[in-house]
């Protein structure tokens, strides 16, 4: 079974992708995968196995 998690992204202005990529980093090594980043980036939506 999979489970989601939506993240409101509130980067900044400056080093927009640095901070994105930091995140992104940050929630891989709890095991959660990118599965969707609309274009406006203003969230994204996360999945991982929920029985890890």
């Amino acid at each position: 079974m999979k489970e989601y998690k939506v993240v409101t992204l509130r980067l900044g202005l400056t080093k927009r992708n640095e901070k994105l990529e930091h995140l992104l980093n940050q929630y891989a090594r709890e095991g959660w995968v990118l599965k969707e980043m609309p274009t406006n980036w203003n969230a994204i939506v996360l999945e991982r196995e929920k029985n890890r």
